[in-house]
């Protein structure tokens, strides 16, 4: 799924409203346009290809005319979204590595934490600022937390890769606090309050939509939300987080839509 749009198309659903307490207003659901809805039906295949008949029939669920989810297809081919073979469209490599972080989003390789943190500082000097957003963005997509400029880290219980361009500039060290409490100092580098906050209301917003596009535009929220969330592990999470929950919802709907779109597609 993706909730991301760019401007031009015509929204399909409104924004849905939270009686969340804790979150003022209406949750801001970006509605679905074509290319909303093929771009998260094409992230959520593997492999990541489907003819453009199939895509067809997919905007056809959600009420939008060929012609509209042809014209997607056409634009996001020239934007590099999607390759075109034979009849068929496809990711293009930058949107599988977004994928592949939904899928780990979802999914989270996890080991048990014996206190460390993993510690990433810049040493690399002279740095274009092209380097500098890559390296920030690749901090964010580790789920790595700036303490202070130059100094990233966390609770060393993920398991995954470091890609060449933190190896290229950053330090790598394994330590831990020598003072205060291990869960002040994570609370301090992200905002679990908050995020506890819009998960609950995402959650309630998903047992609340009836309507399929409702129910595809919150879950897509959802997906983007767990990208967001720092998987940090228990001991210093506040009681009852809901991460797990928040997957296990965003599970039940995939499960829904394939099993519809098996039926509606044929695929």
């Amino acid at each position: 799924m993706d909730d991301t749009e760019p401007g031009g198309a015509e929204p399909r659903t409104a924004d849905l409203s939270t009686a969340d307490p804790g979150v003022a207003g209406p949750l801001a659901l970006r509605p679905l346009t074509a290319r909303s809805i093929v771009l998260s039906t094409l992230l959520g295949h593997h492999p990541p290809t489907l003819p453009a008949r199939a895509l067809v029939r997919v905007g056809d669920l959600f009420g939008i005319a060929e012609g509209t989810v042809r014209t997607a297809l056409t634009r996001m081919v020239a934007a590099g979204d999607l390759a075109q073979h034979d009849g068929a469209y496809r990711l293009t490599d930058r949107l599988l590595a977004r994928q592949a972080r939904q899928d780990d989003s979802r999914a989270p390789r996890t080991r048990r934490w014996d206190g460390g943190w993993e510690i990433a500082v810049v040493t690399a000097e002279r740095r274009p600022a092209a380097e500098r957003t890559a390296l920030r963005q690749a901090m964010t997509a580790l789920r790595l937390a700036e303490l202070r400029e130059g100094t990233w880290l966390r609770p060393a219980n993920l398991v995954r890769d470091r890609p060449p361009v933190v190896l290229a500039q950053c330090t790598l060290l394994t330590g831990a606090p020598e003072s205060g409490r291990p869960a002040e100092l994570a609370a301090a580098l992200w905002d679990l309050d908050g995020w506890e906050r819009r998960a609950r209301a995402l959650q309630r917003a998903l047992t609340g939509a009836h309507a399929l596009a409702e129910r595809f535009t919150v879950s897509a929220a959802i997906l983007r939300h767990l990208l967001a969330d720092p998987v940090l592990p228990a001991e210093l999470l506040p009681p009852r987080w809901p991460g797990d929950a928040l997957r296990a919802g965003y599970d039940a709907f995939e499960d829904e839509f394939r099993r519809i779109l098996a039926r509606h597609v044929g695929a």
